[in-house]
């Protein structure tokens, strides 16, 4: 028998469902509604059609094969009726129907449904503060404000630009003007560190370090108090509690709210922060509606609780998910680890699961292991660092995250998409240590780098490694006093111990070659403890192996070595 399915929203969920219903129920009558004129394009593409990446706005509408997602498009190839510029106004769940008005005429009707599906999404968040509603400060809300600030930035009006937010967005915006259009940017975020939640704090410092080093000016631990006019309605500048930053342009992104108000107004359960909530089969509290994208709460499969994961990637597999069970073929959605990875310049940063300042903060016996490998076999042209930490639990043994830092290509995407599938089933450090990843010089080393981040975990679960934590060395630094009897025994050639044992004295910072350590152990203080540093960490965990069987001096291993100091941006390290 045919049904009748109505769509709020037409953007990335609700057209996966709407197309997947039409290929299970052919005969079935599937109607989309939304309140703008452009529907089913790629939000996440917004920042690289402003950049340039992407020449033409259809683009990020169109499907692989170059035909423009429009209405016609959906009604003629697809069988699914659209309705743009058509706003949802409420639902009514015992009659069926959810009241639409046309927003060019305003009448008013009701369309009845057997099922209905809620894609509503998510809306920016505006500071309230005083001039945010000057002609020049934007939103990243939708597809237009993209087009309205590429539009302004070609014609010659942008020279100076202001992002407010250090998330992935506010990255991305930041990168597209400063890159190709040369806007002087400046980047502001709230928080002490950009991407917060994200990653922790010295993967986030790289980042920082490395779009200033590409003419990006940010500010972390401060944000936008006032929009000062400039020319008469114009967006002139912005005031911090620090500064004043002149700007043609300000982009707000601080984050994203769901758009449940229609969901709430109908009775329906919604979570504190507002996503809407659903159960695994993506239902929400009644039977016949359900729920899908950035409008709703899913649930974090480490940590068991409500969060708010808004990726277009998650909101296609969640249309089908709902196309599947409104079809009665069960089907069943279990949750999320928050995976993530952005460009920037010509670097890259990813994320799936825990940092390790959240699951320290979930109660878990958290530790982490920071490595420093080529993304290749040592031996191949043009290998690179990428940083790889393993967050995992010391108890259980179970792997809770994984965070990655180097050079934009597909090594890293590669690492946290095969993390965040062993995450999910509850793998373990040994699981890590076994996982078959396909090699060949070009693609990864031989002990490919996941591997041997499991290893070095494996280590410090079994306490075969002692390590000092990266923060607790950095202060250190600044402040060596605070711990009088550390010193740093380096491991590398002298000639690139030297300038640090120039700098710092040889007391505080001792050259001794990795290959001179058998021979030259006894010249090694008994009274301190050794801060083993080498490169990347591996010769530093084999020396202290060695000193330990020996058992004459105390040391701890800086995991990830100077490949990681490199990039963090410290005043002290030597170039």
């Amino acid at each position: 028998m045919s049904k009748k399915i109505v769509i709020i929203g037409a953007v990335a969920a609700g057209p996966k469902a709407a197309c997947r219903l039409k290929r299970l129920r052919p005969d079935w009558e599937v109607t989309m509604v939304d309140q703008d004129s452009l529907i089913s394009y790629g939000g996440c593409g917004i920042p690289y059609y402003v950049s340039g990446d992407v020449s033409d706005e259809s683009e990020l509408r169109a499907t692989s094969f170059h035909v423009v997602r429009d209405a016609a498009f959906f009604e003629h190839s697809k069988g699914v009726l659209v309705r743009t510029r058509t706003r949802a106004l409420a639902i009514d769940r015992k009659a069926k129907t959810v009241r639409v008005e046309n927003m060019d005429s305003g009448a008013q009707e009701d369309l009845p449904y057997d099922q209905l599906m809620l894609a509503t999404g998510a809306r920016p968040f505006e500071l309230p503060i005083p001039g945010a509603d000057l002609d020049g400060v934007f939103t990243i809300s939708d597809l237009h404000k993209a087009i309205e600030i590429k539009k302004r930035i070609a014609q010659g009006k942008v020279s100076r630009a202001v992002v407010i937010g250090g998330g992935a967005i506010g990255i991305e915006m930041a990168e597209a003007f400063t890159d190709l259009w040369g806007v002087e940017t400046t980047l502001l975020e709230l928080q002490p560190q950009l991407l917060p939640r994200l990653v922790d704090r010295h993967f986030a410092t790289m980042l920082k370090q490395h779009l200033v080093d590409k003419g990006v000016a940010v500010h972390t631990g401060e944000s936008a108090e006032v929009l000062i006019e400039g020319d008469p309605g114009q967006v002139g500048s912005v005031r911090t509690g620090k500064r004043t930053l002149a700007a043609d342009l300000v982009v707000m992104a601080v984050g994203v709210r769901p758009r449940s108000e229609l969901a709430r107004a109908a009775g329906l359960d919604v979570a504190p922060f507002g996503g809407i909530k659903v159960n695994q089969r993506l239902q929400t509290s009644d039977a016949n509606i359900y729920a899908a994208g950035d409008c709703i709460a899913l649930t974090h499969l480490l940590t068991g609780k409500d969060t708010h994961t808004p990726l277009g990637s998650l909101a296609n597999r969640e249309g089908r998910i709902v196309a599947d069970n409104m079809a009665g073929q069960p089907a069943l959605f279990h949750g999320v680890l928050g995976s993530f990875i952005m460009k920037a310049f010509e670097r890259c940063i990813a994320s799936t699961g825990l940092t390790l300042e959240a699951a320290r903060v979930e109660g878990f016996d958290a530790d982490c292991a920071l490595t420093a490998p080529a993304d290749r076999a040592h031996f191949f042209p043009d290998q690179a660092v990428v940083i790889l930490q393993l967050v995992f639990d010391r108890r259980s043994r179970r792997v809770l995250g994984l965070q990655a830092f180097g050079m934009m290509n597909d090594s890293i995407s590669a690492r946290v998409d095969a993390a965040a599938a062993l995450i999910a089933k509850g793998g373990t450090v040994e699981d890590f240590g076994l996982l078959e990843m396909a090699y060949a010089p070009p693609f990864s080393s031989a002990i490919d780098s996941i591997n041997a981040a499991a290893y070095v975990a494996e280590n410090l679960c079994d306490d075969r490694l002692r390590q000092v934590e990266l923060a607790r060395f950095l202060q250190w630094m600044e402040d060596m006093d605070s711990e009088p009897d550390w010193a740093v025994l380096d491991l590398r050639h002298p000639v690139e111990a030297a300038p640090y044992v120039d700098k710092f004295g040889a007391d505080r910072w001792t050259a001794l070659e990795y290959g001179q350590v058998r021979a030259r152990h006894g010249e090694l203080s008994p009274d301190k403890t050794y801060i083993l540093m080498c490169n990347a960490g591996p010769r530093s965990y084999e020396v202290q192996v060695f000193l330990d069987h020996l058992g004459t001096v105390d040391t701890l291993v800086l995991c990830g070595g100077m490949n990681v100091i490199s990039r963090l941006g410290v005043d002290w390290y030597i170039r």
